[in-house]
């Protein structure tokens, strides 16, 4: 009996060793990590909160359907969460910290809006999360830390092509800025137009400023200073909303110069508020979607049909970003932020907005577009390279 089960015992060790065995050669189960986004949903620029959300959710549908990610050689596919900042930066802050604590997000697309970025950056540098902005154009954006990356150019760069264009091309020799100054966006564009204006041989004669934290709608004050001036350009660095109803005003007054702004104008409630007030005026921005080349039609194409629309540099961006962030991360192989990171410095990456390469402070090196507002639609009219 003893020798019996003496025998029982050793098969049944053997045959829990076999078990074990089959147990280690079961392939791994995938794995879903989290993306976050912060985009301004809601507010007086909720069209690019909408941009910026459906153009990173595209590009993370495309990368999930392409097969995602290995990591320690599992396979891995992202979970994509957006979050509203309200056009705020201290809502921003609080979508930060919830995607970082609670969501553990291996990266963060956003914010759209400078302002909100520059609260944003710090937490993310903290905490070691990379996070990649589609149009934060403030140039102390990325100067927060090496975590911080932007796919648009910055505004040193996009106000001194429009000072270009308009001494150069437009052959003016006075200009006018009217600009938010609670705003590091506007305020920013405005000062490196009237830089780079004056470089030029040019003179500002009317720099006035309004603050659109008191929701100013009546920008009479402002632009009775300017007329008295005499500019023959005005320059407005501000959003579409602003900028359609300052237009309005100066047209009513009979202010009719040429006028110019950068990458905020780019929404269809430009025309929808403004109306013909907007007629004829320019504005830099990063992406145009009448460019012939093919990879930026089949993106239209894509993204018209999935969305209704078609899309503006904010979705181009924000679609950029996200490819960016997620080419980086296949590269690594990790979900370590220090290892995305590093994949991302290192990267170039062809998008839909330009070829991307970064420069020491994670600022692409890229070209504009000028458009301008023809027949209430947006006309491309030229490229300016840095």
């Amino acid at each position: 009996m003893r020798r019996l089960l003496a025998i029982i015992l050793v098969c049944a060790l053997i045959a829990g060793v076999g078990v074990g065995c089959k147990k280690a050669e079961v392939k791994p189960t995938d794995q879903v990590v989290n993306l976050g986004a912060i985009s301004c949903m809601t507010g007086g620029s909720a069209t690019f909160g909408t941009s910026n959300k459906n153009g990173a959710t595209m590009a993370v549908e495309e990368f999930n359907a392409a097969g995602g990610a290995m990591v320690g050689g599992v396979k891995t596919t992202v979970n994509f969460i957006n979050e509203d900042d309200a056009g705020s930066p201290e809502v921003g802050a609080s979508a930060a910290h919830k995607l970082i604590d609670n969501d553990k997000v291996i990266g963060i697309i956003g914010a759209v809006m400078s302002k909100v970025s520059l609260a944003v950056a710090p937490i993310a540098q903290a905490a070691g999360v990379p996070e990649i902005s589609g149009t934060s154009t403030n140039e102390k954006v990325t100067l927060v830390g090496d975590y911080i990356f932007r796919a648009c150019f910055i505004d040193s760069f996009q106000g001194t092509v429009m000072a270009n264009y308009a001494y150069n091309t437009l052959k003016v020799k006075t200009a006018a800025c009217l600009f938010d100054n609670g705003n590091d966006y506007p305020k920013g564009l405005a000062e490196s137009f009237k830089a780079g204006f004056e470089k030029l041989g040019g003179k500002v004669v009317a720099y006035e400023a309004f603050t659109d934290e008191d929701k100013t709608v009546d920008f009479k004050a402002q632009l009775t200073k300017i007329k008295a001036a005499k500019p023959e350009f005005l320059y407005l660095s501000g959003y579409y909303g602003s900028t359609a109803l300052i237009l309005k005003q100066a047209r009513g007054m009979g202010l009719n110069i040429p006028a110019g702004g950068g990458d905020g104008w780019d929404s269809p409630d430009l025309v929808k508020i403004g109306g013909a007030a907007v007629e004829g005026s320019v504005f830099s921005n990063h992406f145009s979607k009448d460019d012939p080349s093919p990879k930026v039609q089949a993106f239209v194409t894509a993204y018209t049909t999935k969305y209704g629309a078609a899309p503006d540099a904010f979705a181009a961006l924000a679609y950029d970003a996200a490819g960016l962030f997620l080419d980086a991360f296949k590269t690594a192989g990790s979900i370590k932020g220090s290892d995305i990171r590093d994949a991302m410095k290192n990267t170039t990456f062809s998008g839909m907005a330009g070829a991307y390469k970064f420069d020491e402070n994670r600022d692409p090196i890229k070209s504009a577009v000028i458009l301008q507002i023809k027949n209430g639609q947006q006309k491309y009219l030229t490229t300016v390279n840095p």
